[in-house]
């Protein structure tokens, strides 16, 4: 059985999909979202084999959510869309296949039967991942989008990774490792990631010990291994 996940920010397609999925015997639903956010969370904690993607949906696209998930954790995607348009661009993500809705029992056939002679996810070529502007976190029956140049820090702790900015804290479901990576964040601890431009301070203290001052006051750790880096970074 393929493990999959359908992402879909429209009831009625999700569960006509997932129905569809399910008839064919040879996929196991794990998980429905309605948006990114509740993707990620899915794609951290299940590890779905299959990612059946909407394209199109409100505050972050499926292109965009591509560019958020571990290259560990990455599924095989299969992109599902309204648009004929958009068919290149899957292939161009280097997306398994596409579907293109009203989905038809026929044509998801052999959806189903690319995913059954997949090469092995290792030797997948890696997804072409955009920057990351915005880093999408979850609020109270909201997602808070949040630019990255408004960030001053992310920490992780044993309650999830928090991105801090003057204005408040935000949890969300990218860790460290993407935003390092796709965000342009600095790393100057196991647990915590800086953006350059929010320092307003390096303290030197006892035994080597050096933090980092926010302009907004937060105080930032730094790591004795990590130190030159971040100087080089910020030109000291």
């Amino acid at each position: 059985m393929i493990r999959a996940l359908v992402v879909d920010d429209e009831l009625p397609a999700r569960e006509e999909l997932s129905l569809l999925l399910e008839q064919t015997g040879e996929v196991e639903i794990i998980g429905k979202a309605a948006n990114a956010i509740e993707a990620l969370a899915c794609i951290r904690r299940d590890r779905p084999q299959a990612l059946f993607l909407d394209v199109q949906m409100p505050a972050v696209s499926g292109i965009e959510l591509l560019g958020m998930i571990d290259d560990e954790s990455m599924p095989e995607v299969v992109f599902v869309t309204a648009h004929d348009q958009f068919a290149l661009r899957a292939f161009d993500e280097n997306a398994l296949d596409y579907l293109l809705k009203p989905v038809s029992p026929e044509r998801l056939a052999r959806t189903i039967e690319r995913l059954r002679r997949q090469v092995p996810a290792a030797s997948r070529a890696p997804y072409a991942n955009a920057p990351i502007t915005r880093v999408p976190c979850l609020g109270p029956r909201t997602i808070k989008l949040v630019a990255v140049s408004e960030i001053e820090l992310v920490k992780s702790t044993l309650s999830g990774v928090y991105v801090v900015c003057a204005h408040g804290e935000y949890s969300t479901d990218l860790t460290l490792h993407v935003l390092e990576a796709r965000a342009g964040l600095m790393r100057c601890h196991k647990q915590y990631l800086l953006n350059a431009n929010a320092v307003d301070e390096i303290t030197l203290g006892e035994a080597s010990s050096v933090t980092v001052r926010t302009r907004s006051g937060h105080t930032v750790p730094v790591s004795r291994r990590l130190l030159p880096r971040v100087r080089e970074l910020l030109g000291l």
